[in-house]
């Protein structure tokens, strides 16, 4: 089983950068691909970015592509979620999250699920 914790989240103004991160534990080797979603109230949840574990190709939703970015520390088992130019829009609950598919996946490609972080963005 693969345990998940985020951090990072926070307040920022529209324009700001943060940065998420994602520390991984137990049988991590189990799972291809990491993901961000996030989750707006009265939304459903959505994708953001994925990436796989080995090779690092990444895939992104296209509202937040050109402005964040995924990556991975093998060696930490740790996932990152790069944010900038960020928009009151992003405002949300982020996930992190292990899983079987990197390339253009839905929640139920991802069993595994953090506690959430929130991100909120003021305009």
């Amino acid at each position: 089983q693969v345990q998940l914790v985020e951090s990072g989240g926070g307040l920022v103004q529209a324009g700001g950068s943060l940065r998420l991160s994602c520390a991984a534990s137990g049988r991590t080797f189990s799972s291809n691909a990491m993901g961000w979603f996030r989750q707006a109230p009265g939304k459903e949840r959505e994708f953001v970015a994925a990436i796989r574990w080995s090779g690092g190709d990444a895939y992104y939703a296209a509202s937040v592509k050109g402005r964040f970015t995924i990556s991975r520390d093998n060696a930490k088992n740790t996932v990152y979620l790069q944010m900038n130019s960020l928009e009151p829009e992003d405002t949300a609950v982020y996930y992190c999250a292990a899983g079987s598919s990197w390339y253009h996946p839905g929640v139920a490609d991802f069993g595994t699920w953090g506690q959430g972080t929130q991100v909120t963005v003021s305009s």
